[in-house]
């Protein structure tokens, strides 16, 4: 029951970081939330699916189906990883993104935007 308590204090402080750092204007605080986030619900999966139990095969020596564990949990656990790590990726991509596009000096005028900047300059009346 003790040990319960303390992964769902850890799980509680892990969400509350996770929402601190995701509501960040950051994009790599941001990451740090998400990851934190996945990782707090990835262990409430594991905590509500049950107690430790032998390995979910059937045949084993022990065919008791209550002291199996329950093999849904870890395969959620699994898939959400899978998931956090691609959404990370996706996050860091598009961070690299942002950093190439900020941090280079020699961008070029729009042309468009060069033509509509002339159109209002010829056509104020107050010049």
């Amino acid at each position: 029951m003790t040990s319960n308590l303390t992964l769902l204090i850890l799980i509680g402080v892990l969400v509350a970081c996770g929402v601190y750092l995701i509501l960040e204007r950051t994009v790599s605080k941001m990451l740090l939330g998400m990851i934190l986030f996945g990782n707090a619900v990835n262990l409430l999966i594991l905590t509500v699916g049950g107690p430790d139990g032998s390995s979910p095969i059937l045949g084993t020596a022990q065919d008791d189906e209550r002291a199996m564990a329950d093999p849904l949990a870890q395969a959620m656990v699994l898939t959400a990883i899978v998931i956090t790590m691609g959404l990370a990726a996706f996050v860091l991509a598009l961070a690299y993104r942002s950093y190439i596009l900020t941090t280079t000096e020699a961008l070029e005028n729009d042309p468009d935007d060069v033509e509509v900047a002339t159109r209002r300059d010829r056509e104020d009346p107050e010049d």
